[in-house]
């Protein structure tokens, strides 16, 4: 396997970096995941402008123009054969000394995988999946926005890990204030009603590529998405329910704390947004 590293492509194994970068010591750092499909990366502006925005927010200067991640990228899924696949596409603070301060670290490290990926087995996207409802709740906004994809995931690791306990495959999380927020690393969506509501940005979650693309697939299939705070009652009381995410794509939602969603398969709306979505992942391709 060959890694777009700071720069080149080198062999994977010769592709380090120090144990005093502070991506590692700290989680300081911004990251994305992206598919590609039949050889195109999907929705590559979207991602490579979330990654900058993020970088800004945390004040991380990336040391490559836009113009020059896409290339590399494009370069990556070159030099390993990837058809179908997944980047990961990750930018640290880069090399410093001991203390929490980025005052010393003195170049960004950048570096691009390119594998494949899959998140959940295929039974659960044909029959639907279980999720609990996990205790640990997600960051305030007003620590650090949930719109910045940083590499510090430990808060939705412990959730996930409520969810491994539970033998369930995911968790959603709930925000400071009782809203459902999103699950530790997808989007949710309930259909009630014949109404798609998803959680605001408000919420705590993160501005989803697939998200965008199932609300922007819904208003050409005629389903009226809505984006609105939503509590447990809302998420027992769904006739459907499913999650988006890069890896996961869509996948739906039939049991949420023990309860049946609906009647407990994947639901016509569902599964017509889920065919919408990979029309999409076709016609772009």
């Amino acid at each position: 396997m060959m890694i777009w590293m700071n720069g080149k492509l080198v062999d994977a194994q010769a592709a380090t970096v120090s144990v005093f970068d502070h991506g590692l010591l700290y989680g300081d750092g911004v990251f994305e995941g992206i598919r590609v499909y039949s050889g195109r990366i999907f929705k590559s502006r979207e991602h490579v402008t979330r990654l900058f925005d993020s970088a800004r927010v945390i004040r991380l200067t990336i040391p490559y123009t836009p113009e020059q991640i896409t290339e590399a990228m494009e370069q990556t899924i070159a030099a390993n054969a990837i058809d179908d696949g997944y980047i990961r596409l990750v930018v640290t603070r880069g090399a410093g000394t001991l203390g929490i301060s980025p005052a010393k670290c003195s170049h960004p490290a950048t570096f691009i995988i390119a594998d494949q990926i899959a998140l959940y087995p295929p039974e659960l996207y044909a029959n639907g999946m279980h999720v609990i409802i996990a205790s640990t709740m997600r960051c305030h906004p007003n620590t650090l926005s949930p719109r910045v994809k940083s590499l510090n995931y430990l808060n939705n690791i412990m959730a996930k890990l409520e969810a491994i306990d539970a033998g369930a495959p995911e968790a959603i999380m709930l925000n400071t204030e009782g809203m459902v927020s999103e699950a530790t690393g997808d989007n949710i969506f309930i259909v009630r009603h014949g109404r798609l509501i998803t959680p605001p940005v408000s919420a705590g979650v993160l501005e989803g590529i697939t998200r965008q693309c199932v609300i922007d697939l819904a208003g050409e299939a005629r389903v009226e998405p809505v984006e609105q705070n939503l509590t447990r009652y809302d998420l027992y009381t769904a006739d459907e329910c499913f999650l988006t995410g890069t890896a996961a794509e869509v996948i739906a939602v039939t049991r949420i704390d023990g309860r049946q969603i609906g009647d407990g398969k994947p639901g016509p709306i569902t599964q017509r947004l889920t065919a919408a979505f990979h029309e999409l992942v076709r016609r772009e391709a």
